[in-house]
């Protein structure tokens, strides 16, 4: 049952902690929750995360201080990986007591229930439940709150919580880094070199200088057309607290320091207890300004002045800039900065695509306008004109608090453990049942290879023009909107009493978007961009009633020859076709849809606009035809070719076998 009006309650205010000085920090500034990752399954893998014995002193600090600790294990999880996933589980629920899991594989609420984890699921940004149907079916699979996109406006933020069933709750994204990407749609870093950003481990490709041709068929310089500025809605939070079930405002920034994290979340805390107190509103905005990450921008907020927030000709890198590097008569460089610096304040020298990029620590304490020379090695050394940044500052009376708040925590007394024996269920595996291969096209009108299903993707273009229904299978786009939902659910219908009989869902929460009680003769498929990577979340699939479902595109084949064997359904993949390195709603600023554009090592990618998304893809296609005999020995039943048209593109070669042959880090 949806909600039928706004609560009066505040919403929580939700900090981030990439180590322990970060989790004092929110603490001591007033910060409701806080959440953080382990060293296994964390989506911020390049933090420095926690033990699970650190986290157990802190957990019972926070609750000594009446809040709240939650645990990111928001990763895709192979198959090999459940028993680890399943033993941290029950040491997060017997020993660290934490109150809540953030999460984005279907699998990881099978997990929690099987250990006998009590607090809060939570639906990661990851798992991108996006659209208000959406919410119904992550409800009926257990999860109790679902972060929202960071693409929606506010308008839409509020249909979501209209439509929020009684059982969930909301939160969202107030400040902190934006991808240029949706999230859990982004295969970019996957598909350059194995390290996923479903994984945790984004080497930021969206961030890289990235070139065009010009009139002559000649490089144009590289500009960063996909790296977006910061998120940072400040005063406007003000419109989110009469939002229905929107109970917690999330501060993004796991890799940021105890500066950032002290003076965001005391920022949001003064902008939530004083909404209307024009002078806490002004001096909510001066510490914003003093926080240290990137320009901010409202991106989509407000929805008739939204924001492109990529800027290629302005700063995309974090923290507050504090000079440019000047040659030193020795041949190495100095900085005159443009505010005092303390020691140990960190600075960050150029950004991170840039050979002489660096961060270093101040050795002394460097007035306005004096001279610090910056310790580097010979081959980082930067030119004269180099950017450099302050990324995190020590202030000592922000090392007091900080002080106060270890003398805390070690007189902390930590519960002791009450272990209880469990034991890892797993589904039955599927009988293997060959099934027909699908080629998927935008175009009813292209000729489909004799044999394979035709499978077109659902649009009002492809319902109108297909006659027979019954011979064809709609793929429904992976990022359905609350702006398009409604059109989205009206062609699901109207292909339905055309007589079609099968879906392929690029999400499980698009479930929703059909009957309660599906036709005897309807089969769902759950697609690839569901991220199907273990049998657990499979079977929370069929629990929906799908029939089958695709693997992840991202996983080796060793991986995959794992998931067939424990599948509890006929498992499909793709094996040939444009797959796309990522899906955005932010549009092109600098870049152009069906041209090439270059990234600093010569790979090659393009764009197209599909009902207002940007589809970014390679130019060199996934290619495994040649892998399909051992895939089928394997166990999978059918596969997949995605066919798209692309422009005219230079000639990559290049393998397209994505991460079949390597590791998914």
């Amino acid at each position: 049952m949806a909600s039928d009006g706004p609560r009066l309650k505040k919403p929580e205010i939700l900090a981030p902690a990439g180590d322990k000085k970060c989790f004092l920090a929110a603490l001591a500034a007033g910060a409701d929750a806080v959440y953080l990752g382990l060293k296994q399954f964390s989506a911020r893998m390049e933090a420095d995360n926690f033990e699970l014995g650190e986290l157990a002193e802190l957990t019972a600090l926070a609750h000594d201080s009446g809040r709240k600790v939650m645990v990111a294990m928001n990763t895709l999880i192979k198959e090999d990986e459940l028993g680890r996933a399943f033993s941290l589980c029950e040491k997060l629920t017997d020993e660290v007591r934490a109150d809540g899991l953030i999460i984005q594989d279907p699998g990881m609420l099978n997990i929690a229930s099987q250990a006998g984890f009590a607090g809060s699921l939570t639906l990661s940004t990851l798992a991108n439940v996006g659209a208000p149907s959406a919410l119904a079916t992550a409800a009926k699979l257990g999860a109790t709150r679902v972060v929202i996109p960071r693409e929606l406006s506010v308008d839409e933020m509020r249909t979501m919580g209209e439509k929020c069933p009684d059982t969930l709750s909301l939160e969202c994204f107030v400040h902190g880094a934006l991808c240029y990407c949706v999230s859990g749609r982004c295969y970019w870093s996957s598909y350059l070199g194995g390290k996923s950003g479903l994984r945790g481990r984004c080497v930021q490709p969206c961030r890289r200088l990235y070139s065009k041709l010009n009139r002559s068929g000649k490089k144009s310089p590289g500009e960063r057309l996909f790296a977006c500025q910061d998120l940072e809605l400040g005063v406007l939070v003000k419109t989110l607290l009469s939002i229905p079930r929107l109970d917690s405002w999330k501060i993004e920034g796991r890799r940021k320091g105890p500066h950032y994290v002290f003076h965001t979340t005391t920022a949001y805390k003064l902008l939530r207890d004083n909404p209307d107190d024009s002078q806490a509103r002004k001096m909510a905005e001066g510490i914003l300004d003093f926080a240290l990450g990137r320009p901010g921008v409202r991106a989509r907020f407000l929805p008739q002045r939204q924001y492109q927030p990529m800027a290629p000709d302005k700063q995309t890198s974090s923290g507050l800039l504090a000079g440019k590097t000047r040659a030193a008569p020795d041949g190495g460089c100095i900085l005159k900065p443009r505010f005092d610096l303390l020691p140990e304040d960190y600075l960050r020298v150029g950004v991170e695509d840039e050979r002489w990029h660096a961060t270093i620590s101040v050795s002394r304490a460097t007035p306005k306008g004096g001279s610090l020379r910056l310790n580097l090695p010979r081959h980082k050394t930067p030119p004269a004109g180099v950017p450099v940044y302050l990324i995190d500052r020590r202030e000592p009376e922000l090392k007091k608090i900080l002080g106060e708040w270890e003398a805390r925590l070690k007189a902390v007394n930590v519960p002791p453990p009450s272990p209880e024996k469990r034991d890892l269920r797993m589904p039955r595996p599927a009988k293997r049942i060959p099934l027909s291969d699908m080629i998927v096209s935008s175009s009813p009108k292209k000729i489909v290879k004799s044999g394979a299903t035709p499978c077109l993707w659902l649009s009002r273009r492809t319902v109108d023009s297909v006659k027979n229904a019954k011979m064809f299978c709609y793929w429904l786009s992976p990022a359905v909107w609350p702006e398009n939902e409604e059109e989205t659910a009206t062609l699901v219908v109207r292909a339905l009493r055309a007589g079609c009989q099968k879906f392929v869902l690029n999400s499980p929460w698009q479930r929703s978007l059909f009957p309660d009680k599906l036709p005897e003769r309807l089969r769902l498929v759950a697609g690839p961009f569901c991220n199907l990577s273990n049998a657990l979340a499979i079977e929370e699939t069929r629990s929906l009633g799908f029939s089958a479902a695709f693997a992840s595109p991202e996983l080796p084949g060793e991986d995959l020859a794992n998931l067939a064997k424990a599948s509890p359904l006929p498992l499909g993949f793709v094996i040939s076709g444009y797959w796309p390195t990522g899906i955005s709603r932010f549009g092109l600023t600098g870049a152009n849809v069906n041209e090439p554009f270059f990234s600093p090592r010569g790979e090659a990618f393009w764009a197209r606009d599909y009902g207002g998304d940007i589809w970014i893809y390679p130019a060199w296609p996934l290619d495994l035809s040649a892998k399909r005999r051992e895939l089928e020995a394997g166990g999978f039943s059918f596969f997949a070719a995605m066919d798209e048209t692309p422009p005219p593109l230079p000639d990559i070669k290049r393998p397209g076998l994505f991460n079949y042959e390597g590791k998914l880090l």
